[in-house]
Order: C-alpha cells, then sequence, then structure tokens
C-alpha cells in the first residue's frame, strides 16, 4: 500500500514538474516562431502542420503533379528512366517552405521525422511499391554539410527506410564537384549547374545493380538536381528510379 502510495507521490511529482518546465520554458514552433499549444512536444506546432498546402486531387499517376487530366508537361521534365514521383505540399502557400526552412538552414534536423512520416504515407502505383529496393538520399556538398552538421536528405530518407522497411543507401552517390545553391538560378541555369556534379562511389556498384531505387529530397522544383542523381544511378548501374519530396514548388503554367 505504502508503495503505490509513494508511486502516486511521485508520479505527481513528474508531472508538476514538467509543468513547471512547459511554463517556465515554453515551446516556440521552430516553423512559424509561435508558442506550441500546451501539451504539444514537436518542434512544429499542430496549426502548421494543419496549414500545409497538400497537393490536391486529381494529380498525374506518373509524376504526382496536381490539376493533370490528360497530357502532363511536368512529366516532360522528368527522363523516360524515371518511374514515379511523389511529393506531399506546395512550397509556394501554406506552411510548407516554412518547415522545410527549418530543417534546411534553421539546424532543427529533429523536424526530418515528422516529415518523412508524411511523406511515407504518399500513395504509389503497385509496381513502386513491389520493386522499390532502396532509398537513397541527394547527397550534400562537403562544406554545407559541415556547416550544417548534417544532411537534410539523409535524414528524410532514415526514417522513409524505417517506414517502408527497406534499406538507405546513403553511401552510393556522392558530389563529384561543388555547385551553387538552386535557388535563384532559372531553370536553364539549374540544368547546366548540376550536369555531371554526381556520381556512384565504386563499392556499392553491385547492390545497385538493376535496381529500382527511390532518390529523396526535401523539395523538388524543376528536377534538375535528381534528374542528374538518376542520370548517375542509370549510369552506376540501376534500372530505374523514382522521387518522393516533402515539398514541390510551382511549374510554370500552374495556377
Amino acid at each position: 500500500m505504502g508503495g503505490n502510495r509513494l508511486g502516486g507521490i511521485v508520479s505527481q511529482l513528474r508531472s508538476a514538474a514538467a509543468c513547471g518546465v512547459e511554463f517556465l520554458l515554453p515551446i516556440e514552433c521552430a516553423a512559424c516562431r509561435q508558442l506550441c499549444d500546451p501539451g504539444e512536444r514537436g518542434l512544429i506546432c499542430g496549426r502548421c502542420w494543419t496549414r500545409l498546402a497538400l497537393l490536391s486531387h486529381p494529380r498525374c499517376a506518373r509524376c504526382g503533379h496536381p490539376g493533370v487530366t490528360d497530357s502532363c508537361s511536368w512529366c516532360g521534365l522528368l527522363p523516360p528512366y524515371v518511374r514515379a514521383v511523389r511529393s506531399v505540399c506546395w512550397t509556394h502557400r501554406g506552411t510548407g517552405s516554412a518547415i522545410v526552412h527549418a530543417l534546411k538552414y534553421g539546424g532543427w534536423h529533429a523536424v526530418a521525422r515528422p516529415m518523412a512520416e508524411r511523406m511515407a504515407r504518399a500513395s504509389w502505383p503497385d509496381d513502386v511499391r513491389d520493386e522499390r529496393a532502396a532509398v537513397i538520399p541527394v547527397p550534400l556538398a562537403e562544406t554545407r554539410e559541415r556547416e550544417r552538421g548534417y544532411n537534410q536528405s539523409e535524414r528524410l530518407a532514415r526514417t522513409l527506410a524505417e517506414r517502408w522497411r527497406i534499406p538507405l543507401w546513403g553511401d552510393v552517390l556522392e558530389r563529384a564537384r561543388a555547385t551553387e545553391t538552386q535557388t535563384r538560378l532559372t531553370p536553364a541555369e539549374r540544368l547546366a549547374n548540376v550536369s555531371g556534379a554526381f556520381r556512384v562511389r565504386c563499392a556499392p556498384l553491385r547492390a545497385l545493380r538493376h535496381a529500382h531505387v527511390v532518390l529523396v529530397d526535401d523539395v523538388v522544383t524543376t528536377a534538375a538536381t535528381l534528374n542528374a542523381c538518376a542520370a548517375a544511378l542509370i549510369a552506376g548501374g540501376a534500372r530505374i528510379v523514382s522521387y518522393v519530396t516533402f515539398g514541390r514548388a510551382p511549374a510554370a503554367g500552374d495556377r
């Protein structure tokens, strides 16, 4: 009896201590910078998650781009060996861009897990689900990875690998040369910037041969970076490649 009473007192003290810490050090959302509601434990508040501008239906069955009913112009950006592309939300509206920014530039690497959990729930063609052999993150330049302390794409890929129960091949791709950030470049400049910028390491060639792999990145705009990575993977022996990202920027002609 005394043990149960003591356990109850300890539980009450822990609860009071947690409330005290929350009162003295309230959690601020890493995306909107507002205080999280009481009881929220994540780095992103519930309001920001509910305000994601999710990609609407209908969508292209191959590239996942919204608003497509017949021919898809966005698919024209993809080489023929890219099987499918999926994203969670838009980045030009809603809270998607702020959440990506928190992961990519704010140092909040733990944000990758809830982002990737949403990516893992994307609907794929049956053959992609059956064939995907591994997830491969888009590699980050060594200097940028040292500055950030991590590769945001690798953090996303790590959780995806857990959720899909397939391997994470983090050492397959590498940067062959440094590139400038794609953010302010035109589509043509993006292509030139990343052309030949990636290569497959020698050691993983045997595992990669004839595999269907899924490339992981935080955001896709023109797919130039992902396409350059896919070209390197195909040259290294992969049979087919799919892409998955958290955010998607609008294409020319989108409403």
